[in-house]
This record gives C-alpha cells, structure tokens and sequence, in this order.
C-alpha cells in the first residue's frame, strides 16, 4: 500500500466533483432525450436538487454510492484507513439527505434518488424516469 502525504490527499479529494458527475451528467442527458426539461442545482430547495422541474413539483437527486452509502452496494466499502472520521462523514451526509427529502415532502415536492451504480443500466434509468415523471409532453 502507497503511503500519500497530505497535500496530495487534500488535491485529490479537492478534485472530487459536488456537482456535474459523469452519473448526474449521463442521467441529464436521458432526461434529456426522453423529452423532460429541467432546472438544475435549485439552491432554493433543500438539498439543491441535481433536476428539478418545477411543473410537476418534483426533484430527483443522483448520489453516488460511495459518499451517500449505497445499501447493499458494493461501491459504498468502508475505508480501511482513517474509520472513525469517515464513519461520522459518511453518518453526516446520510443525515443531510434524509433532512433533505423530508424538507422537500413537507414543502410538497415529490423526490426520486438515482444511485450511480444504477446509471450503468440506460434502460432502468429510462423506465424509472417515465415511471416517475409521466410522459414528457404532459410536463
């Protein structure tokens, strides 16, 4: 195992994207094609949305599994170095994001979180964005 000293972990985790993720990219696009027409990273909402749309008052968020813990998933492993920080971190962001889907109900948005290891599937993704959103000329 590579021992890496702290300033090249702190550039490598500073590269670390919050926002336009090849998964939330990818499921943008499908939206996209399948008709559906969207707002982006709403920092009104709670949580700011990755695709809002506001017609039909719903949100959906694309998490990757790593850092919103996946259940189940085997991206979502737990480090071997460091556990008791990453354990509150990981424990952190799962708080954040519940917080932020019972804020968005309460407010009367409907949410949908796709995981990134469910992007790899275009034809899941497809069926679960016209399950959840309707056709898209009714948007």
């Amino acid at each position: 195992m590579d021992i890496i000293d702290k300033q090249a972990r702190s550039r490598m985790m500073g590269r670390i994207r919050g926002k336009d993720t090849k998964p939330e990219i990818a499921v943008r696009r499908l939206a996209h094609r399948l008709g559906f027409r969207f707002r982006l990273h709403r920092r009104d909402l709670p949580g700011s949305p990755d695709l809002v749309f506001p017609g039909s008052r719903k949100v959906i968020f694309v998490h990757g599994c790593y850092w919103h813990r996946h259940p189940g998933c085997r991206l979502a492993y737990e480090p071997k170095s460091n556990v008791a920080f990453w354990k509150k971190k990981f424990a952190a962001n799962v708080a954040r994001d519940e917080k932020a889907l019972a804020d968005l109900k309460n407010q009367g948005w409907d949410t949908l979180v796709i995981w990134e290891c469910e992007v790899r599937d275009s034809e899941l993704v497809a069926s679960r964005l016209s399950a959840y959103l309707g056709r898209a000329d009714d948007q």
